[in-house]
């Protein structure tokens, strides 16, 4: 559930926002500045994917919504939308919430939300609401509470994730065929979650990434410690959860809330009983963040609860499956001698149970027929036979036996006297139940103060279980550890997904991006590869932040601060926009929010207008991402604008290449697609005319269409030429580059380096115009 609220006024762009997962007890605060398409917020949203967004009565209001609130609501079009007063969004109000309920370990909170206004408020409004739809408050000192802005990760926004398919495959939304699909071995809920939010929002800091990136590296290496952990972490339940339903204090007690609170405190005995065999998985371990983990583990806290929990419930009481058995767990969960009352109603309880599989003996003598006692928890207990019924006398049931059905071969049903039974054991299971969840609740008190220690502890085995998860996923495999540098440059790399897909591994290519050539051209004929290649660049650059494993042979990145993609060509009927409106959004969504550190991909532009202004839009767009240092690729059909780098020495043109079969039959050509990049642009003519004769247009048509393509060519024959002077620049840009990444990034001893210049000087030499004969003599 999410609480959103914005400035009024001056303000207005300054937007807090409180979030609460009812299954996991963290309040995530944030507040940030947005420009007026309040692409942080819609982001953000869809990372946390809502069920539901609070937001205050003046923002809805008929006839003066806010844009904030028509933008959400058209962006989240299955989310319930519920406003609470103004006065509920109260700041005064948040802190002292956050104050009462954020447990100790996490109060530093207090420095970095204290004059964050609008996340207060958000808070306030949130909190106030969830114990208003729940019927149940926060016990004092047990949430955690962190405030989270969005300067810590990478920014993906909404088209983009969906663009690449990082957690939703656009075709089918049930099919696995995402990044997220390829790297989720995940064992536990928590850590599937994890990897999601990870996805969305990659880190930024190389030091974080290196650390994850030495742990995968020492699973891959131990084979013993990763064997170790999975079986471990396997074994976890969702921790997160059970923390949630933990600190809650119902407002009325009912049987269910009884049973609900004695399950969790098995559940949580279960939890606590796997921190000593996790801490022996991860004692020989050597990369400072599992080191750091096992270190936490070392907690006594955790020995401390559970000492307290076993003075009360029995050892062997423990998570089972099966309703009856986790039935039997919870009546006999609390030690004897404890309360005398309860002995006494789980020796009443034992003697229905026992009538019970009597009565069904005697009934099965009695009509000599094979009866078992069966149990389901809707029904209670009933019989079961498995026999055919026309054996039976007169092909049917004795009249005694009610509310029979049939599966298959098995037949259900019960006796007036069975029914009786059952309401005799529920009321004597209701007392049972009501004098644990006396003891249970006492036992909770104690605990609530050692709490925090399970928030590290749901931190560290759903941090694990990521990690694990990419290490399961390099197996798989063969991806490489990727360096950070300020050179995005990758060898042989491939689409992971396209891997997936294909069963067998794709055809892999370089790629090479640097602060002198940061933009770079992609041209080729149509399903020649260059939108995969796009997004296997976008991927591959995720995959690294995340601190995962990369699929190529070598690779090294520079971090991205943001990732936008212009890709597909859709209109979207929805908010009513063209093909060529939704192009254009996408592209001036890219100009006002790019920056150095940010890698943008863009699968053509201006396809939805006429050739001239297309081209005229490309360029223009090309001019302004040259100036930034951002890292550019741009895929286009549009061979004009492959001449930019006549006057831009930092773009660098690549193609793909086909080749032209004759085919043995007749005199056809076919065109084999290798899917593999060059240098230079393409020297495909008219590939649009070869896709279209694969096609069944009539050949008449066909025919038509190359005559009219051959008139217009011979038109724009006269292209520009590069003179010397600017053959000589460029030559001179590309060797000052050289020479500047040399002097960064060099590891080379003196004599490899001597060598390395002496090339790099031929190389000028060799691109340098020579002169020519008149220019001498002058």
């Amino acid at each position: 559930i999410v609480a959103v609220v914005e400035g009024r006024g001056l303000a207005r762009g300054e937007v807090g926002m409180a979030s609460i997962d009812l299954k996991n007890p963290e309040v995530i605060l944030s507040q940030f500045a947005d420009n007026t398409t309040y692409a942080k917020v819609v982001t953000k949203l869809k990372i946390l994917t809502p069920l539901e967004i609070i937001m205050s009565n003046t923002a809805c209001d008929a006839g003066n919504t806010t844009k904030l609130f028509s933008l959400i609501t058209e962006h989240f079009k299955n989310v319930t939308f519920t406003t609470v007063q103004r006065k509920y969004f109260n700041e005064t109000k948040g802190l002292e919430y956050i104050e009462q309920l954020c447990a100790s370990e996490f109060s530093t909170i207090f420095m970095e939300v204290q004059s964050k206004y609008y996340c207060l408020a958000a808070a306030a409004a949130l909190l106030k609401y969830v114990e208003f739809i729940q019927n149940s408050v926060y016990a004092p000192k047990s949430l955690k509470v962190r405030f989270q802005g969005s300067e810590k990760t990478a920014m993906i926004d909404s088209s983009s994730a969906q663009n690449l398919e990082l957690v939703i495959n656009n075709r089918d939304s049930r099919n696995g065929h995402t990044l997220f699909g390829i790297l989720n071995y995940t064992k536990t809920p928590g850590g599937s979650r994890r990897l999601r939010s990870n996805i969305l929002e990659p880190l930024v800091d190389a030091e974080t990434i290196n650390t994850r990136l030495d742990c995968v590296q020492e699973l891959l290496q131990d084979e013993e410690l990763f064997f170790g952990l999975q079986a471990v972490i396997s074994k976890f339940l969702d921790t997160e959860q059970l923390l949630s339903v933990l600190v809650q204090i119902p407002k009325q007690d009912t049987v269910k809330t009884a049973e609900s609170k004695i399950t969790n405190l098995i559940y949580l005995k279960h939890t606590l009983e796997l921190v000593e065999p996790l801490k022996a998985a991860l004692k020989s371990c050597n990369t400072p963040l599992l080191k750091a983990y096992c270190n936490s583990l070392e907690d006594t806290r955790f020995q401390i609860i559970l000492g307290k929990i076993t003075t009360v419930i029995n050892d062997d009481t423990r998570y089972t499956k099966g309703c009856l058995s986790m039935r039997t767990q919870k009546c006999y969960a609390v030690k004897p001698n404890i309360n005398e009352f309860l002995d006494i109603a789980r020796r009443t309880y034992t003697e229905i149970v026992d009538d019970i599989a009597g009565m069904i003996t005697q009934l099965a003598e009695k009509y000599n027929l094979p009866l078992k006692t069966s149990f389901s928890s809707a029904r209670g207990f009933f019989i079961q036979m498995n026999v055919d019924c026309s054996t039976l006398p007169n092909g049917q049931l004795p009249s005694e036996f009610t509310k029979i059905t049939k599966m298959k071969n098995t037949y259900s049903f019960t006796s007036a006297d069975l029914i009786k039974m059952n309401e005799r054991c529920q009321e004597s299971l209701r007392e049972i139940y009501h004098m644990t969840y006396l003891i249970v609740c006492k036992l909770l008190n104690e605990i609530y103060e050692h709490i925090h220690c399970l928030y590290k502890l749901s931190d560290i085995v759903s941090m694990l279980d990521m990690l694990l998860s990419f290490a399961h996923a390099c197996t798989l495999s063969d991806y490489v550890r990727p360096e950070f540098t300020d050179t995005l440059a990758i060898k042989q790399g491939w689409h992971p997904i396209l891997e997936k897909i294909a069963m067998e591994k794709p055809v892999s290519n370089n790629t090479y991006l640097t602060e002198g050539n940061n933009f770079v051209i992609i041209t080729g004929p149509n399903m020649s590869g260059k939108s995969t290649y796009l997004k296997q660049i976008a991927l591959c650059q995720i995959m690294a932040q995340i601190g995962s494993y990369v699929p190529a042979e070598y690779c090294s990145f520079r971090i991205a601060k943001q990732i936008f993609t212009r890709v597909g060509m859709d209109d979207d009927i929805e908010t009513n926009a063209s093909t060529f409106m939704k192009e254009m959004k996408e592209i001036t969504y890219i100009i006002q929010n790019a920056n150095e550190k940010s890698l943008i991909i863009i699968d053509e532009l201006g396809r939805g207008t006429s050739a001239e202004e297309g081209i005229g839009i490309c360029y223009a767009a090309c001019e302004y991402l040259l100036n930034l240092k951002a890292f550019t690729l741009f895929a286009t059909h549009f061979l004009e604008l492959c001449h930019i780098d006549a006057l831009y020495p930092n773009v660098e043109n690549y193609h793909f290449e086909v080749q032209h079969m004759r085919s043995s039959a007749g005199n056809k050509e076919k065109i084999a697609y290798t899917y593999t990049l060059s240098k230079g642009y393409t020297e495909e003519k008219n590939y649009g005319l070869k896709a279209a004769e694969v096609s069944s247009l009539p050949s008449s048509v066909i025919l038509d269409a190359k005559e009219i393509t051959n008139h217009i060519a011979k038109q724009i024959l006269h292209r520009q030429q590069s003179t010397p002077e600017m053959m000589k620049q460029r030559a001179v840009y590309h060797l000052a580059m050289r020479l500047v990444q040399t002097a960064r990034n060099s590891r080379l001893d003196p004599d490899s380096l001597r060598i390395y210049l002496k090339g790099l000087k031929k190389k000028y030499e060799a691109s340098c115009p020579a002169p020519r004969q008149n220019d001498e003599q002058q």
